[in-house]
């Protein structure tokens, strides 16, 4: 990686004062504007700074996100619209409201559009009329869950998405979505640059499974885990119910185990997490029925907790085609576990009583939690300083506890996932006392 890679696009100069009269002195009980100077080390270990130094180098960096003293956009004139794609999480709203409430209460914009279902309200051939938005209207939005613009999935034509861009002379379109939301976003910055346009694109990355590049965190994802340590806390009173009760709860992550794992350490009542970074047997003296038969044997009940995207190498055919965004469908891994223990303990002629839970829409469907919502803010109120300052191809993340700017193109080049050598991962150990390994070799 090069310092470059994190380098944020701008539209131009920077002609406009900002409104919001802040203060660019320190210690003088003022909230000070954000220099783009300004920057939060990617890596802030002693070792690797004093390496770079030594080295002449500068350690690589992401800018800092907050407020500009200097605006692209004229407030009065500007006309923002937001989209919101892909799968439903907690916090959506949130966010929306968090925009808009930022866009016309702080720097007087009053042209805000939404965007209904997604990027395919922007296409011609769907006629979803969009709708204007003010601080009146999502006043209250924030205590429902979903989207108040709906969404959709699928790849759209992005030339026919900036003809509508610049038709409805657009001026900033927030994206709030996901990988496919976000390569969705790049594409249409790079059609809007083939055009020599002055549009500003903003990300506000929405993930439930906490998997975008460079950011420790993203919003819902929080909400998401809570709510599952409520499930596994009944499921485990339902498993204990029952003698060789197993409850078997199948939670979200396509390609990463993280609300798996955060929900098993934060309820303390799970035995064994299955997550996609994980490769492990069923059969053999380590597999998975093998430890569940002991941790049966020694305390009568268990608590299984697989994330949606785990063990797929154990399907005969694991391709089941792909969904309308091009992210893979999985095979059912939580009915596939249900079924081969069932199996399984039947032929050992061991009696169970196995009970299978799937909360997955539940969980999306949710509204977000105080401390989510409070993260849903910062991440409304920070792209849109950054979009007004003519900032564009970014989405807003978060960062050794700090809120930064990142490019596009990094946040979606891999999918964030847990390192199985890592202090987390020892820790879900350490909680669930499962066997370090559950394969055989």
């Amino acid at each position: 990686m090069k310092q470059e890679d994190f380098n944020i696009k701008s539209l131009g100069l920077p002609r406009f004062i900002s409104p919001l009269n802040l203060s660019n002195v320190e210690g003088d009980g003022l909230i000070d504007y954000t220099d783009s100077r300004d920057r939060i080390l990617h890596n802030h270990d002693l070792e690797y700074v004093t390496s770079c130094f030594e080295k002449g180098e500068v350690p690589l960096s992401f800018e800092k996100s907050g407020p500009c003293e200097n605006l692209f956009f004229n407030p009065a004139a500007t006309r923002a619209a937001i989209v919101t794609c892909g799968g439903l999480c907690p916090g959506i709203n949130d966010v929306i409201r968090g925009i808009v409430f930022q866009l016309e209460g702080r720097y007087g914009v009053k042209k805000i559009f939404g965007i209904r279902y997604g990027f395919a309200g922007l296409t011609p051939d769907f006629d979803y009329p969009m709708v204007e938005l003010n601080m009146d209207k999502v006043d209250e939005i924030q205590h429902n869950g979903g989207s108040i613009l709906g969404s959709s999935r699928g790849a759209q034509d992005m030339s026919q998405v900036v003809d509508t861009l610049e038709r409805e002379n657009i001026n900033i379109l927030f994206c709030i979505g996901g990988d496919g939301t976000l390569k969705g976003a790049h594409a249409i910055v790079e059609e809007i640059a083939k055009r020599n346009l002055k549009i500003s694109v903003a990300g506000i990355p929405k993930t439930i499974d906490n998997d975008i590049n460079f950011t420790d965190r993203s919003f819902g994802f929080e909400t998401a885990f809570s709510i599952a340590t409520n499930i596994i806390q009944v499921s485990h009173n339902e498993a204990k119910g029952y003698h060789n009760g197993i409850a078997l709860i199948k939670l979200m992550g396509r390609d990463s185990g993280f609300i798996a794992a955060h929900a098993a350490m934060a309820q303390q009542d799970v035995n064994f997490v299955i997550v996609p970074e994980m490769d492990f047997d069923l059969h053999g003296d380590k597999g998975l029925f093998t430890a569940l038969r002991h941790r049966l044997e020694e305390r009568h009940h268990a608590v299984i907790v697989v994330a949606e995207g785990a063990g797929q190498f154990l399907f005969e055919n694991a391709y089941a085609g792909e969904d309308a965004s091009g992210n893979l469908l999985h095979k059912d891994i939580g009915i596939f576990l249900r079924d081969a223990i069932i199996e399984e303990f039947h032929k050992q002629d061991f009696p169970i009583s196995l009970k299978y839970i799937d909360p997955s829409y539940i969980i999306r469907s949710a509204a977000a939690n105080p401390n989510d919502s409070l993260f849903c803010i910062r991440l409304a109120q920070d792209a849109v300083h950054a979009a007004m300052a003519g900032k564009t191809d970014f989405v807003v993340g978060n960062w050794d506890a700090e809120f930064i700017l990142l490019p596009i193109p990094m946040a979606t080049k891999e999918r964030k996932k847990i390192d199985l050598e890592s202090d987390f991962w020892g820790s879900v150990l350490g909680t669930t006392r499962q066997p370090s390994s559950l394969k055989n070799h």
